[in-house]
């Protein structure tokens, strides 16, 4: 009896929303687009090229990309991205070596090459771009948190 009743209740509710109700409805992501139609996509811009390392804003986040990307190729076949940041080539590209961390298996044990799980390096690193965010952030990282006087456990101020 329950297996009946409750798509009969669904269908029912969703019955009862007016048409022009339900076109109404918008997504801030979507703009003024409705729900129902196919938004235009917003036009690529170009992405941060500075090559200046980005301060991180907790710890473990994984650095963004600060030049650009395109065309790189990252398979299983070639990953662009070790003829820079490879240990034996960031002397001469002047790259960061990548961490010790992708050098290490599931188990913690660590390997003579990069890490099978580490290989893809755009699941974790990210190229930036100057946008305006889509949504409102009140992010705040933890030095500003521990260094605002409000915060529980901020440490005293010297006098």
């Amino acid at each position: 009896m329950k297996r009946f009743l409750i798509p009969v209740l669904l269908a029912a509710a969703l019955a009862a929303v007016p048409p022009a109700q339900a076109q109404r409805a918008l997504d801030n992501m979507r703009g003024p687009t409705p729900l129902a139609e196919t938004t235009k996509p917003a036009p690529m811009v170009n992405p941060d090229n500075s090559d200046i390392r980005r301060v991180r804003n907790y710890a473990m986040q994984p650095p963004v990309i600060p030049h650009k990307i395109e065309g790189y190729q990252i398979d299983k076949s070639a990953n662009r991205c070790m003829m820079c940041h490879a240990r034996t080539r960031t002397q001469e590209s002047q790259a960061p070596m990548i961490s010790v961390t992708h050098f290490q298996n599931r188990d913690g044990n660590f390997l003579a090459e990069l890490s099978p799980r580490r290989y893809f390096c755009l699941q974790c690193h990210v190229p930036q771009a100057n946008l305006t965010p889509l949504v409102d952030n009140q992010f705040k990282d933890v030095d500003t948190m521990l260094n605002t006087p409000s915060a529980p456990n901020a440490p005293a101020k010297k006098k």
